[in-house]
Formats: C-alpha cells, sequence, structure tokens
C-alpha cells in the first residue's frame, strides 16, 4: 500500500490526504508512516523522496525555511516519490498567507499552537476555496495549466472544489488552554482532519520539565486523559511521534492513523555517538 492510491490527476494538485486519513482511521489501510524533516534540507528530501514513506513532515515553524524552499521540498516529495509520499507543511503559526503558500505548493497543512474555537475557525477558513465551506483562500490564478493539470480528481466539479476534499488540515494541541478547548474547537470545526498532541509544548507551558513530552505528573496525567477522552467522544483521528519498532510500534499504531517513525534530526544526532564510539576505540588501541 502506498499512497499513489490517494494522488490526484496532477502531482501538481494535493494528494486526496483527507480520505487517506479517514481510511486509516477507520484501519481500512494501516497507519500513515512518515518522516519528520526538521533541517529544512532540499537535498536531503530529494535523497529520503524515492524511499516511498507515507508523508512527509516539512517543519517551517522552527527553521529558517523561505517560500521558495518550502516549495521545493513539497514538489521534490511529490514528484520524485513519484506520488508515493504526502507532503505536509507545519506552517509558523497561523497566518493566512503562509497557509495559502504551502495549499498552493500542494501539501497538506499542520497548524501549530492551537488553543481556541477563533483560532480554529480562522485557520480553517485559510484552507478553504468559497464561502460555502467558510473559506477565504485566494485561488492560485497560474499555479495549473488548463486543461492539463487543473483536472479534478471526480470528474465533476472544478479543481478548486475538489482540493478542499483533498488536502487534510492537522491541528497541534500545544497548551493546557488548547486541551481544555478542544471539546469545543472540534464541536465548532468538524473539518479538521486529525489532531496532535504536542507534548513538549505542553508540559512547557504548565511549567513541567520538558522531558521528550513524557511525564508522570498527576496534572500531566490528567490533561493527557482529558485530551484522549475528548478525541475519542469526536471520533477524531490522532498522530503522533514513535521512533521505536515492535511492540512499541504496533501500541502507538492502535490508537493513531499518523506516525512520525524517523527524523533527519535524529539520524544525524546519532552521529555523535559514533564518534565517540569510534574515539573510544581507537583510544584503547594506544
Amino acid at each position: 500500500m502506498t499512497m499513489v492510491m490517494y494522488r490526484a490527476p496532477s502531482l501538481f494538485q494535493p494528494h486526496r490526504a483527507r480520505q487517506a486519513i479517514r481510511d486509516a482511521h477507520a484501519k481500512n489501510i494501516p497507519p500513515l508512516i512518515g518522516y519528520y524533516a526538521g533541517l529544512s534540507s532540499i537535498p536531503i528530501t530529494r535523497f529520503l523522496a524515492p524511499m516511498g514513506y507515507d508523508c512527509v513532515w516539512i517543519d517551517w515553524e522552527h527553521t529558517a525555511c523561505d517560500v521558495e524552499t518550502m516549495t521545493t521540498m513539497v514538489h521534490d516529495t511529490m514528484f520524485m516519490s513519484e506520488g508515493r509520499t504526502i507532503p505536509w507543511v507545519r506552517v509558523p503559526g497561523h497566518d493566512h498567507a503562509a497557509i495559502g503558500f504551502a495549499m498552493d505548493a500542494g501539501a497538506s497543512i499542520i497548524i501549530p499552537q492551537l488553543e481556541t474555537v477563533e483560532q480554529a475557525k480562522h485557520v480553517l477558513s485559510a484552507t478553504k476555496f468559497g464561502t460555502r465551506q467558510k473559506g477565504t483562500r485566494s485561488a492560485p490564478p497560474f499555479r495549473f495549466v488548463p486543461g492539463v493539470t487543473d483536472i479534478g480528481w471526480d470528474g465533476k466539479r472544478d479543481v478548486f472544489q475538489n482540493m478542499n476534499d483533498q488536502a487534510a488540515v492537522m491541528v497541534q494541541i500545544e497548551t493546557l488552554e488548547g486541551i481544555n478547548n478542544l471539546d469545543a474547537i472540534l464541536t465548532e470545526c468538524p473539518d479538521i482532519d486529525v489532531v496532535w498532541l504536542g507534548g513538549l509544548d505542553c508540559r512547557i507551558s504548565m511549567n513541567l520539565p520538558a522531558s521528550f513530552g513524557l511525564g508522570a505528573e498527576p496534572e500531566w496525567l490528567v490533561a493527557v486523559e482529558k485530551f484522549n477522552a475528548t478525541l475519542k467522544k469526536h471520533n477524531k483521528p490522532r498522530a503522533g511521534f514513535c521512533l521505536q519498532g515492535g511492540e512499541e510500534l504496533a501500541k502507538m499504531a492502535q490508537d493513531n492513523c499518523f506516525l512520525i517513525h524517523a527524523a533527519d534530526t535524529v539520524a544525524l544526532c546519532q552521529m555523535h555517538g559514533h564518534l565517540l564510539a569510534a574515539k573510544a576505540v581507537l583510544a584503547a588501541k594506544k
């Protein structure tokens, strides 16, 4: 199973990521397995794209990444994977223009630091065309070649009406306020496709040790349980990190439809351990 089955008529258009998320949540397909591109590196993207990950998380929030670099990474992911990999872009905040840039490139969207219903309505409006879906997104006039790359995938509606149903929207809940407001957010904004608990930021916002987003403090356990219960109430898909394999991966797959299972930053950090091991070997030979 690859994401080719969810590709649009043209790779200039976003995948039907909304449907892929729904199918994974319903367990009609396995969870989407992705890697985290934390370095905003075009060469690394080109190296990894042919490997066939289901998705890639392009981090535009925490890197010195410009619009052209982000767009190139999205296009390289789409074309060099031959449609096997869905690009997701974590945008830098809730800016309407940044959301438009990433979606014009053909990506699905990750919205960080979502806390309120008002914020959720604003960002969803920026992702949709037309007042029927309360959209304020501007149609890109020269993104598609008429009659070549602008064909709607369902054969009935135009490309812009179709794209409302193609690219997915993931939101990150990264504060206690966001957890407390999540029930209202999902009630008022059903077009949110998938939710991620940003444990690292959430713990920091609660004045707890970062601990890579993990902990056993009573207030943390209560917050996590409230998050889990809210997603269950709304039957809303969730996503998360799982860098381990084996039983841990199988366990995470039970509750998550989207799992980040590798990261360029993690792989490069491992080089330090390799260096120390090499120095130890050479020191022992003296």
